[in-house]
């Protein structure tokens, strides 16, 4: 899967096609992030707004020739998020539709949850969440505080999560919590925004504002039981487990986005340094180099993933390469314009900004090391 088929192909030339209309409004939405509304109606966030809901339950997914996609696959979604991101990578995250969420809710929903789930996205763009990080834990789920406890009949939720995205847009979404003690008392469950004690607020960000950071408290938050995710499952298939496979499914698609930074960097200065003097031909031709290589690294995660939902070692390689590159491609364009570049080229300064942001998302850097060195102890690496 390191060469696209042509179904994908006709799949990245929809995107990049589509992909000049986001790009046309990024600086504005990263002005004031209130103007992704804006987007909302663009074919590139209506794609979005419905990715990884299964086509048989959409009633017009996306066709294009005799081919349908919805982004169940993870090599499809990459795809897709490499061109989109290329035009703006905060307005892939700011997009409606199921997101973190989706992918926990493929895993573990009943049929009447992903009726229920599916439903509610499919009658109009709405905005989901995924609510794992915590204001002193982050995002280890061995140590949340945030719980699921019993009051009478009933289920409460109470806590507080940090640095959601789209949590203060969502009308839905996914809280993991702590039912009871050990690696098995973790669950995920459905809530809906509107209930009483559900609070979120956005965050202030230098980087990836339209994404809509977030920060929430959970009051006394009433769930009922049927949504309790996996509740069919026996407990080791949910839980801890559950989120694990749900980010090995997610960061290669993190590691697209960043990649698409990458280009969009290398893309602003050729098309607005036309002469280049040996040097910097020289550097720019190393950086699409490396472009190229991360791309097969990031496509080669997605197909590992895609045949082994439990095998997210290369994913992390993919994500900390991906990072790297797209912080240095946008540490490099500045440099081809002289002194207050990012002043003067406030494009290259977003740019610069929203790098720096992906770097938290779905685990930093030295995490995703530590990840995929005790891979490698395993022998999950081998080949590669």
């Amino acid at each position: 899967m390191l060469e696209l088929d042509e179904r994908l192909q006709r799949l990245q030339a929809q995107m990049r096609e589509w992909s000049g209309e986001v790009h046309r409004l990024a600086l504005e939405v990263d002005a004031s992030p209130e103007n992704i509304e804006k987007l909302i109606e663009l074919p590139a966030l209506r794609y979005l707004a419905t990715l990884l809901i299964p086509a048989d339950r959409q009633p017009s997914p996306l066709r294009l020739g005799p081919h349908v996609y919805d982004g169940t696959r993870c090599i499809e979604r990459v795809v897709a998020i490499e061109e989109l991101a290329s035009a703006d990578a905060a307005a892939v995250l700011a997009a409606p539709g199921p997101s973190l969420s989706g992918v926990i809710v493929a895993q573990l929903a009943d049929e009447e949850q992903k009726e229920w789930y599916y439903q509610r996205l499919l009658s109009a763009p709405r905005w989901t969440f995924f609510a794992l990080t915590e204001p002193a834990q982050g995002s280890n789920a061995g140590q949340l505080t945030t719980r699921l406890h019993r009051d009478g009949d009933a289920w409460r939720l109470t806590g507080a999560k940090r640095y959601v995205g789209g949590a203060a847009r969502a009308d839905l979404g996914v809280v993991v919590a702590r039912r009871s003690g050990g690696p098995l008392g973790v669950t995920a469950v459905l809530v809906e925004t509107s209930e009483p004690g559900f609070a979120a607020v956005p965050l202030p960000t230098v980087g990836l504002r339209a994404a809509g950071l977030s920060a929430i408290t959970l009051r006394e938050v009433p769930v009922s039981e049927d949504r309790f995710l996996g509740r069919h499952l026996p407990a080791t298939a949910r839980g801890m487990n559950a989120v694990t496979r749900t980010f090995h499914q997610f960061r290669p698609g993190v590691a697209a986005m960043a990649l698409g930074v990458a280009r969009a960097a290398h893309k602003y200065v050729t098309d607005h340094r036309r002469t280049l003097r040996v040097a910097e031909r020289h550097r720019l031709d190393e950086l699409a180099a490396r472009i190229h290589t991360v791309r097969r690294l990031v496509r080669l995660a997605a197909a590992r993933v895609d045949a082994d939902p439990t095998d997210g070692a290369l994913g992390s390689v993919a994500k900390v390469r991906a990072v790297a590159l797209a912080e240095q491609a946008t540490a490099l364009a500045p440099r081809f314009f002289g002194s207050g570049a990012r002043l003067d080229h406030p494009l290259l300064d977003k740019l610069a900004r929203d790098a720096l942001g992906l770097e938290f998302m779905e685990g930093t850097s030295h995490m995703q090391k530590l990840s995929y060195v005790q891979s490698h102890l395993k022998g999950r690496l081998t080949g590669v």
